[in-house]
Formats: C-alpha cells, structure tokens, sequence
C-alpha cells in the first residue's frame, strides 16, 4: 500500500489532511527524521502561518538537506501545500526570507486597486484556470470545481511552464506549480470536498 509522509512541527492543518488521505486508504506517517523523508514513497509539505518563521523552523529541524536529496537527487515526489507551496519556492516578501529554491518562484504580498472588493486574506472558494489541462496531476478536475484558499500572499513564477492553473483574485496568481516531481497547491485540497480526492490521488498515483 503506498505511504505519504507529512513532514510535521512545521504548522499546518495535517490532521484533516492526514483523515482524508486515510479515507482514501493511503498510509500516512508523520515525520521529520530524515531517515523516513529519504525512504518515502511521497513527501508532502503543509505549512500554515509565517514564510520566514517556517523556514526557521525547517533549518532548525536540520531538514533542508535531507529534503533537498530526497526531492532533487532521489527525485521523490512532494507536494506544498499552502504555505508549503510557497516554501518551495526561490524567495518570499513574508519576512524577506529565501525559500528552499526548488521552483523559480518569488511570493509576494496581494496589492489589490479594489481595496472594498478585494480583500487580504484571500479567503474562499475559487476555481482554477488551466494552463496545462492535460497534465496527470490536474486529471479528472474540472475548471467549475471549487477550491478553498486562505493566503495574503501569491506567487509568481517566472518560467511560465512552471504554472499548471491560475486563479483569479483582481489579479491572477499561481494556485497550482509544478516542475518534474515537485508539485504545490496554493489551496487546502483537504477543505475542497470532491475535488480533494481527485487532485490527491493524482498525486499519489505519480
């Protein structure tokens, strides 16, 4: 039976998370021994709260070199959630803080000219703009299907084949990255009722 492994003690709503995986008859294991990240079938990488602080937290975890041989050398999948999404990226205007560098990516804070319309937090329901339908990540989703999404900052990419899906929000923003197997989702698949299931067994099914 496939395993993923949630990295935890770095925030993040991982008890939902790890239920619908279960649900879903796939192992779960949380871990942050870089034993168990180097061994895993699948690596996930939740995060909720501050970008710099999390990075802190992951140095201090002695995690970033294990993670960096398990997702770059070894080529393990992973998936950021949230947050994660974003630590996976080159650098982040929360805290003024590099990222682990994995897609060149920069996140950066909602300015909104609609200030009564728009407002930080991002908070809600949304749907996603395919840029590459046909990827095996994004199979079986469609673009009237909702997501829930809680962030006061979005990330740009700057190799555009990096992007999967935008979502719209005055602006568009990346809501899904990938680059070979590393993937990251702006929003909380595990809120996202039906659409959940899908886009997570895409995941372990990479």
């Amino acid at each position: 039976m496939k395993e993923v492994l949630i990295i935890d003690q770095i925030g993040g709503n991982t008890g939902s998370l790890a239920k619908t995986f279960k649900r879903l008859k796939i192992n779960v294991k949380y871990s942050s021994d870089s034993t168990d990240i180097l061994h895993a079938d699948h690596i996930v990488i939740p995060g909720v709260g501050h970008f710099a602080n999390a990075m802190q937290r992951i140095s201090d975890l002695n995690l970033i070199e294990p993670l960096q041989e398990a997702v770059i050398f070894k080529k393990i999948p992973v998936l950021g959630i949230c947050l994660g999404m974003q630590l996976i990226c080159r650098y982040s205007e929360e805290g003024n803080a590099n990222g682990l560098g994995w897609i060149d990516a920069e996140v950066k804070h909602f300015n909104f000219n609609d200030s009564l319309n728009y407002k930080r937090p991002h908070i809600g329901w949304n749907t996603l703009n395919f840029l590459q339908k046909n990827h095996p990540f994004l199979k079986g989703i469609e673009t009237t299907e909702y997501f829930y999404f809680v962030h006061s900052y979005f990330v740009h990419c700057h190799n555009p084949e990096n992007c999967l899906a935008e979502t719209e929000y005055e602006q568009r923003f990346a809501s899904v990255i990938q680059k070979n197997n590393i993937f990251g989702v702006q929003f909380h698949p595990e809120k996202s009722y039906e659409a959940r299931d899908k886009l997570l067994m895409n995941f372990v099914n990479i």
